[in-house]
């Protein structure tokens, strides 16, 4: 399981999105002192776990990692209109674009997952077809 890039690139998606918890997004503003802020981590982290977790059942991975994306992608939408919209423009912390790369990791794993399932539907589908010749 550790041994496939898609594995890892999730495992960083997850903790990127749990250090989340325990940084702030500006000066003295944690991200979880605003609640639309903390469900959103929370259904994404819980996603993440899943994704990660769910190695056998490579097309249920794919999904629930794209979901995972679509959500932290609603998160790091949400962080730039906060950026944006608020009149003082406090200075946002680096933490502020771990979902956008947590979406960029979440996008390869789904890929790499997709790729390991294609892999494996045409091997099954060659022997298959291998055994009827016999």
């Amino acid at each position: 399981m550790w041994q496939r890039a898609q594995t890892l690139y999730l495992f960083l998606a997850t903790a990127l999105i749990g250090a989340m918890f325990f940084t702030d997004k500006a000066d003295g503003i944690s991200f979880n002192s605003y609640w639309p802020y903390l469900v959103l981590m929370i259904l994404s982290l819980l996603l993440h776990i899943l994704a990660l977790t769910t190695w056998k059942f490579r097309v249920f991975q794919v999904r629930t990692a794209v979901l995972a994306a679509i959500i932290t992608l609603a998160l790091q939408a949400w962080l730039a209109v906060d950026f944006f919209v608020t009149g003082n423009n406090p200075l946002f912390h680096v933490p502020a674009l771990f979902p956008l790369v947590a979406v960029i990791l979440d996008v390869l794993a789904a890929r790499s997952i997709w790729a390991d399932e294609l892999l494996v539907r045409s091997s099954s589908r060659l022997r298959s077809s291998n055994r009827r010749k016999h």
